[in-house]
């Protein structure tokens, strides 16, 4: 049997004991990824909790394709254009003609999302944070997916980032499967499917699985 991590050797801190079980269950797999771990060190995995899921996704939206410093620019005229100080609301954004919403750098598809996203959340179809937290992951995904430009891998986005759920593997994200193809050197990544099944194995912890996943260094130095 793999031995796995001593606290010691993970070098955990008291507010990053929220992954300590997490990172020695995956540190007890196998040897690479016991050895990713203390290449990588502790986990610092970042939530941002108190999002409500409609704030979250419009937000998510913003970013889609786009370098971190270019979507930050979009969200803050965003933001301008509603008075800079809350979010807009959903009656808001609904009212908000398309040349002012262009103005901010979103394109045509990215404001019908948008768009899509407010009416969705005075339907009910985008639940409240209260009701969301009582969903399930799959059922948010089969609701969430019915709204026009969200896919299924935005939606692992909102239940990591937002949702702090612990158990999500995002198997189509480029990152987690190019990074699982370096971590065990083989030749050519593994389907989203091949890796669905592979990540049963890191269960009940694959959201940190991914973290850890889009930090295999490029260079293969893991095998060191």
């Amino acid at each position: 049997m793999t031995k796995s991590l001593t606290p010691n050797e993970l070098k955990l801190s008291t507010e990053q004991r929220p992954f300590r079980a997490a990172t020695l269950h995956l540190a007890s797999i196998d040897a690479d990824w016991r050895q990713l771990i203390k290449q990588v060190g502790p986990c610092t995995h970042l939530p941002k909790p108190a999002r409500e899921p409609y704030e979250a996704l419009i937000r998510a939206i913003a970013y889609q394709q786009l370098h971190a410093k270019a979507g930050d620019a979009i969200l803050t005229k965003f933001m301008a254009l509603f008075g800079g100080a809350n979010f807009p609301s959903p009656n808001q954004i609904l009212a908000a003609d398309l040349d002012s919403l262009r103005a901010c750098g979103f394109s045509g598809r990215k404001i019908e999302t948008i768009r899509e996203i407010a009416s969705g959340s005075l339907s009910g179809l985008v639940p409240d944070r209260k009701d969301a937290d009582k969903m399930s992951d799959e059922d948010l995904i089969s609701r969430l997916v019915t709204l026009k430009g969200i896919g299924r891998w935005t939606v692992e986005m909102f239940l990591i980032y937002t949702m702090e759920r612990m158990d999500v593997l995002p198997a189509d994200d480029f990152g987690v499967r190019e990074g699982h193809r370096r971590l065990t050197s083989l030749p050519k990544a593994l389907s989203a499917k091949e890796i669905a099944r592979e990540g049963q194995r890191w269960s009940p912890y694959r959201t940190i699985a991914a973290w850890y996943l889009w930090r295999v260094p490029r260079d293969g130095s893991t095998k060191g």
